[in-house]
This record gives C-alpha cells, structure tokens and sequence, in this order.
C-alpha cells in the first residue's frame, strides 16, 4: 500500500525567536496570525494528526483543520535543558553541549538522543503502512524536530 505523508510544522513562538529550547510554550500573536492566513493552501488528508505540544494543537486548530493528537509525534525530549536559550547551556555546560552537537548518540540533557529520535519516529512512519493502519493519506502537525528526523529516516 502507497502511504503518503505530508508534514507541517508549527508556528513561530516566543522560544523559537529567543532561541531556547521549546519547553512546550504557545504560539505567540504572530504565529497564530501566520497560521490562520495560510489555512487555505493546506491540502486535505485522509487523516489529520497533531503531535501533543501545545504549538501544535494550536496550530493545527489555527489552520482550521480538525485533528487527533498523536502522542507518538510528540517533541525531541531535551529533558533538563527544555525552556533554556541555547546560549545558557552553551555557557553553563560547553563540553556537554559539544557533546551533543557533535555525537548523535549523546543525550547529556537526560533526554533523548538524536538517534533515539530518529529512531523514534521512523518507527512511527514504518507502522503507517501496516494493514491496520487507519488510512493511506496523513497529513500531520509536528514539531519541527519531528519533521527532520522523518526526512532523516527516509
């Protein structure tokens, strides 16, 4: 069975213009606003999905598009470093920041590791093609994380 899967990120907030690590913050005036004007180039699906981080739902809702929240689409868990500008922990902790940008095994957040990510949802978009899946048309509101780690998987 041919499964197509299109993916969209969410709108802009105030940790991604401040360059933090998204601790699940809203959309800011802006991104809501950006959202609702492009509501009309998104294309139907057969089943809409959003990942669980309140971006998401809120974007997902200002698009207009009526979705299931998919836990499995949820955010790259950056654990004890979520809701932190990436100048503080660069600042606060280098080696483990070196780390991390470097080895995509590392995890010194105590979160997930990159790979672990990848792993992740590559293991949701493999299930998509199962003969129990609910449909052969996805279109799905994720974090933008998510998004490169399914282009990643392939």
């Amino acid at each position: 069975m041919t499964v197509r899967v299109m993916l969209i990120s969410p709108a802009m907030n105030a940790a991604l213009r401040e360059a933090r690590f998204d601790g699940d913050a809203p959309l800011d005036r802006s991104g809501r606003e950006r959202a609702r004007a492009a509501a009309d180039a998104v294309p139907a699906a057969g089943l809409t999905l959003s990942g669980p981080s309140e971006r998401c739902r809120e974007t997902t809702e200002a698009l207009g598009l009526a979705a299931r929240t998919e836990p499995a689409l949820s955010g790259w868990d950056l654990a004890r470093w979520s809701g932190r500008s990436l100048d503080d922990v660069a600042a606060a902790e280098p080696a483990r920041m070196s780390a991390w940008l470097g080895d995509p095994s590392a995890a010194p957040h105590g979160g997930e590791s990159l790979r672990d990510l990848v792993g992740r949802i590559g293991g949701w978009l493999d299930s998509l093609g199962a003969p129990d899946a609910p449909g052969a048309d996805f279109l799905a509101v994720a974090e933008a994380a998510v998004i490169r780690a399914a282009v990643v998987h392939g």
